[in-house]
C-alpha cells in the first residue's frame, strides 16, 4: 500500500513538471502582485509631484470615462495611489513567503488583498472592459485597416484614460489570484483547487449541478432586455426612448449597427452559457472539426465566461450610478442588469468547475 501511494504521488509529481509556468500560479501572483503595485506607486507618486500622463484628471468629454475617480486632482490622488502601491508591494512579498495562518496579521493581509482586488477589478472600472471584450477582433482590424469614420485611428478609441482601467484591470486579477492562493495556504488547504478541509455540501457536484442550472437560467434571462431594445432599435421600433433619440441614432452612421452587433454578441453568449450545464459543454460536438468526442478543457469553458462575468458588473454598476436618463428607460435600464448577469455567469461558471474538476494534480484530492 504505501508502495502504491508513493508510486503514485511519484506520477502527480511528474504531472506537475510538464505543466505549463502559468500552473505554479499560486507562487508567482503574489510576487507579481507585489511588482505591480510597486509600479503603479511609483506612478502615483511621479503625478502627485506634477508629472504628465495623471488617468483620471478632467479631459474633454470625448475622452473621459466613467471611473468613479474621475476627474479628481493629482495632488490629492497621487499621494493615495502611491501609499496603496507600497502597501501593496509589502503585502504581495509577505503573502509570498507564507507566514503561518491564525492571528491578526493574516486578516490584515486578506482584508487589504480582497479590497484591492475588488477596487482594481469592479470598482473602479466602467464600461471599457465590456468594449473590449466584446469588440477585441474588430480592435485587431482596426490596427491594420484604420477605424471607419472620423476617428484617426485605434488610438482614438483606447486612449490613455481607457488604457489606464485596463492596467488597473490587470492589477485586480494578479490581486485576486495572489490573495486566493494566501488564503488557502493559511488555511492549510491545496492552493491550486482549495481542498483539504471538510467540503461544503454545495461543493458537491450534484449540488452544484443544481444551483448551477438555476444560474444559467438567470445569466440567460437577465440579458434579454438589452437584446430586444438594441435590436427593436436597429429595425425603427423606439422602445424605451424617444423618437427624437431614434432618430439621432439613425442619424448617427455606424451607431444602430453597434447595438445590433452587441445584442447579437450578448444572444451568442447565451447560447454559449448553456453550454455550461449542457452535454455539448463537457465533450465537443460532433461538427466541430479535429476536436469532434474529445472532452472540452476546463480552460476552454471557465476562461472566457469568468472574464466576461468579470466585465459585466462594472459597467452595470456605471449604469446605476448614472440614473434616469433624459432619453428614455431604454437607454440604460437594460444595462443595469449586466450585474445580476456578470453574478449569475459566474456562479454558473463556478458550477461547472465544481462539477468537472476531478483530482487535483498538485495534492491528488478529488
Amino acid at each position: 500500500m504505501a508502495h502504491a501511494v508513493s508510486s503514485g504521488n511519484e506520477q502527480v509529481q511528474a504531472g506537475v513538471r510538464r505543466r505549463r509556468w502559468w500552473s505554479g500560479w499560486p507562487h508567482w501572483t503574489p510576487y507579481a502582485a507585489a511588482a505591480w503595485s510597486l509600479a503603479y506607486g511609483l506612478a502615483g507618486l511621479y503625478w502627485a509631484l506634477g508629472g504628465a500622463g495623471y488617468p483620471f484628471g478632467p479631459v474633454p468629454d470625448d475622452r473621459s470615462t466613467g471611473s468613479v475617480l474621475e476627474p479628481s486632482p493629482a495632488a490629492v490622488a497621487g499621494p493615495v495611489i502611491a501609499a496603496l502601491g507600497l502597501a501593496g508591494a509589502v503585502c504581495g512579498v509577505f503573502m509570498a513567503r507564507r507566514p503561518a495562518s491564525g492571528g491578526a496579521a493574516r486578516w490584515v493581509l486578506l482584508g487589504f488583498g480582497w479590497a484591492q482586488a475588488l477596487a482594481l477589478t469592479v470598482a473602479l472600472q466602467d464600461y471599457t472592459l465590456i468594449a473590449v471584450v466584446a469588440f477585441a477582433p474588430l480592435l485587431v482590424v482596426f490596427a491594420f485597416t484604420g477605424v471607419p469614420g472620423p476617428q484617426g485611428g485605434v488610438g482614438e478609441i483606447l486612449y490613455w484614460h481607457r488604457d489606464n482601467l485596463l492596467i488597473l484591470f490587470v492589477g485586480g486579477v494578479l490581486w485576486t489570484l495572489a490573495v486566493l492562493a494566501y488564503q488557502r495556504r493559511t488555511r492549510g488547504l491545496c492552493a491550486h483547487c482549495g481542498r483539504g478541509g471538510r467540503a461544503a455540501a454545495w461543493t458537491a457536484p450534484e449540488a452544484a449541478a443544481r444551483w448551477g442550472r438555476r444560474a444559467v437560467l438567470i445569466a440567460v434571462l437577465s440579458s434579454i432586455p438589452y437584446d430586444v431594445t438594441r435590436v427593436a432599435w436597429f429595425f425603427g421600433c423606439p422602445m424605451g426612448i424617444t423618437d427624437a433619440f431614434l432618430k439621432d441614432m439613425q442619424d448617427t452612421p455606424g451607431m444602430l449597427g453597434i447595438g445590433l452587433g452587441l445584442a447579437i454578441a450578448s444572444t451568442v453568449g447565451g447560447v454559449l452559457t448553456h453550454g455550461l450545464v449542457a452535454r455539448w459543454g463537457e465533450v465537443w460536438p460532433r461538427w466541430v472539426p479535429f476536436k469532434a468526442g474529445r472532452p472540452v478543457a476546463l480552460a476552454t469553458a471557465i476562461v472566457p465566461a469568468l472574464l466576461v462575468s468579470v466585465v459585466l458588473v462594472p459597467g452595470g454598476l456605471q449604469m446605476i450610478r448614472g440614473g434616469d436618463q433624459p432619453f428614455g428607460w431604454g437607454t440604460n435600464y437594460p444595462a443595469m442588469l449586466w450585474v445580476v448577469w456578470g453574478a449569475a455567469l459566474g456562479a454558473a461558471t463556478l458550477a461547472y468547475y465544481l462539477r468537472r474538476r476531478g483530482t487535483c494534480g498538485y495534492c491528488a484530492r478529488g
